[in-house]
């Protein structure tokens, strides 16, 4: 049995390092230039920028230009450096760069098989999903009649933040996190769920995170791995149907819901719009079928996750900023102070009017800033192109992988002057709206740019500015005596602070 298996790995070894030889000597020769590829392995840059990536990227592109091809085993991947490519291909050209890769076997498992907006390829189910998303749930006037939620999350946040007394100072962002999950879960089931509850659907979504990289493994030659890997393989199957059953009861009710009250015959219109109400109504268009609770159980799991960790994260990153720029915190209060006309309320439950957002430009400023300095992914999700196409004089065939450099874009100095620098003045300058989606140039891309933006972008910048500007108008922040803000990063699903950041927080109204 051994030497029948071990006979059987070198064969296919040896299979696949033909493949790649070929792929390599034998590929388009069109393709932009890029580093030494060793067969099978790919390249040993493209291995190193998992732990720092940027350096290498630097690097990379100071030897071969703005467009670098990079491979991982035969398959090529193109890395864009350049705003003026990204936005010629992911805007000019963007029907070509809008595609999806199939997932791996173990993202298949966790995405039913690619029907979520993230995953889904650059089609019907695709469309459906996302205009679903961004015309019945992300709507101006929809995501307007979700302020009391976003006003009774603020006052869960605010108790938290009052009640952690602990003297080496608060850690944030598991306060964040749950802030954000608490009002996610609510525009998901459009109910306030108990805190048991939403800390059992938080389990299970952080469980996932955690313990997901353990499995990339299994995406190597998946037919033997679920063989040699058999008790991993049941882990993750048991991971995706702890969701599935985690999730579909909250769904179920629901559901369950809707249908008394049109019994009843209650007004729906008075009723805030669940994301689940969406989903219930949607008939997949090559199936000519309705959604499982399986594929809800996958696009809810898809809104929190994306929604939480993103938002909470970038949260973090700005209150960082301004604990170690305590004279942008003063101007920044100074703007909301004056905007409002009030000092801080007596009450977490009395936050700022959201229509006075709209008339503090700083507080804008500061929140793309900190979007700018510390966006959440470094890199897009991969992208591939839907037929052969060329790009700055380069051929690239029909399935090749795209991606851009996200971060370096932002932090790039012929366009940002001083750029590892938090100015959020460098956004006042103008007078015009930045264009922050990218569709007339490309200067910073933090929510991607193309037919495959964020479609949340809009919800996104909402949140932060909302909780950036009552934490401000409520707190003065500052950090542990003796312990400098460290800005270093760790690099997850996202890009997350190093330390997660600790603070002292002094209430701007004693009576709060």
């Amino acid at each position: 049995m051994e030497n029948w298996l071990c006979s059987l790995l070198c064969s296919l070894f040896v299979i696949f390092f033909l493949k790649s030889l070929f792929a390599l000597f034998f590929s388009n020769k069109s393709l932009p230039p890029g580093p030494f590829t060793v067969p099978l392995i790919g390249n040993i840059p493209c291995l190193r920028r998992s732990f720092r990536p940027e350096p290498v990227l630097r690097d990379l592109k100071s030897k071969y230009g703005p467009l670098i091809t990079l491979r991982v085993g035969a398959r090529p991947e193109i890395l864009i450096a350049n705003h003026s490519l990204a936005h010629k291909a992911l805007v000019q050209t963007g029907a070509v760069f809008s595609d999806r890769p199939r997932s791996a076997p173990t993202f298949r498992l966790l995405n039913s098989n690619q029907r979520s907006i993230n995953s889904a390829a650059y089609g019907p189910t695709w469309r459906l999903l996302r205009r679903n998303l961004t015309s019945e749930i992300l709507q101006p006037s929809r995501v307007k009649s979700y302020s009391n939620a976003r006003q009774w999350v603020l006052g869960v946040l605010v108790r938290k933040l009052l009640n952690d007394t602990s003297e080496t100072g608060v850690k944030v962002i598991d306060h964040f996190q749950y802030a954000m999950f608490c009002l996610l879960v609510l525009m998901c089931f459009g109910d306030k769920l108990e805190e048991q509850q939403i800390r059992q659907i938080q389990e299970i979504q952080r469980k996932i995170i955690l313990s997901f990289p353990r499995f990339s493994t299994l995406n190597s030659w998946p037919s033997i791995g679920k063989i040699l890997f058999r008790n991993r393989w049941k882990e993750l199957k048991q991971l995706a149907s702890d969701r599935e059953n985690t999730l579909a009861p909250f769904i179920k009710a629901r559901i369950a819901a809707k249908e008394r009250a049109k019994a009843e015959r209650k007004n729906e219109d008075e009723e805030v719009l669940a994301y689940v109400d969406t989903l219930i109504k949607l008939e997949l268009p090559e199936e000519k079928r309705k959604l499982s609770y399986g594929e809800m159980a996958t696009l809810c799991w898809e809104f929190l996750n994306v929604g939480t960790d993103s938002t909470s994260t970038a949260l973090q990153w700005i209150m960082a900023n301004l604990v170690k720029h305590p004279s942008i915190q003063a101007k920044l209060y100074e703007e909301i102070v004056g905007v409002s006309g009030t000092p801080p309320s007596a009450a977490a439950d009395s936050p700022l009017p959201e229509e006075d957002l709209q008339r503090m430009p700083y507080l804008k400023a500061v929140v793309l800033e900190g979007l700018r300095r510390h966006p959440p992914a470094h890199f897009l999700q991969p992208h591939t192109v839907t037929e052969e196409v060329k790009l700055e004089g380069y051929v690239i065939p029909k399935n090749t992988l795209i991606n851009v450099a996200v971060a370096d874009l932002g932090w790039d100095p012929a366009v940002w002057e001083d750029p590892m620098e938090f100015k959020p003045e460098r956004f006042l300058s103008g007078g015009e709206a930045f264009d922050i989606s990218g569709s007339r140039e490309i200067k910073m891309m933090p929510f991607g740019a193309g037919r495959r933006i964020c479609p949340g972008l809009a919800l996104s910048l909402l949140h932060l500015e909302y909780f950036v500007a009552n934490l401000v108008w409520l707190f003065q922040w500052k950090g542990v005596e003796g312990d400098d803000v460290d800005l270093a990063e760790k690099h997850l699903f996202i890009t997350v602070m190093k330390h997660p950041l600790c603070v002292h927080l002094y209430p701007r109204n004693k009576l709060i």
